[in-house]
């Protein structure tokens, strides 16, 4: 039986060759636009159209995998960023429910996929089909995408 794991799933898991350890913190990448930055997280509102408000908040201390890495007051600050976050989507998009996912099956470094669930939404009752992305996918209307940044940004200015 062979493994599913890519070859470089140890080098992954290390560190080693972890893109979000590398990341430069910009305000605007190919993933996304970074609506809220702390010590400890960036929230990146996501250029991929899976769906409206579709934000990751990525632990930006040293490599972690795992939340239980985390110390308790790291970990106090991963998750208060996180809700402060959703808080924020919350306020703005107005889902009907807030989906939290901690994953990192592709992308072994903390990271939390906060997903908003709509009237309209592909999966309702049941967890988000949310795939890995290649690059390939739909992507926001780069105007569309910087108007919300913009007035997700002015939610944390103003309310956070």
């Amino acid at each position: 039986m062979t493994s599913g794991w890519p070859p470089d799933w140890t080098d992954r898991i290390s560190g080693a060759s972890c893109e979000m350890c590398r990341s430069q913190r910009n305000d605007e990448d190919q993933y996304g636009i970074r609506i809220h930055a702390t010590e400890h997280t960036d929230a990146v509102l996501q250029r991929a159209a899976i769906q409206p408000g579709y934000t990751l908040v990525i632990w930006r201390g040293r490599h972690v995998v795992e939340p239980f890495e985390l110390t308790d007051a790291e970990a106090s600050a991963y998750w208060r960023d996180v809700l402060t976050v959703a808080r924020a989507l919350n306020a703005f998009y107005q889902p009907l429910k807030m989906n939290y996912e901690t994953l990192g099956n592709t992308v072994p470094h903390l990271h939390t996929h906060l997903l908003p669930r709509y009237t309209e939404d592909p999966a309702p009752g049941r967890p988000f089909p949310l795939l890995p992305q290649n690059g390939s996918e739909n992507v926001v209307d780069p105007d569309k995408l910087a108007e919300e940044a913009a007035a997700l940004r002015d939610i944390f200015s103003n309310d956070m």
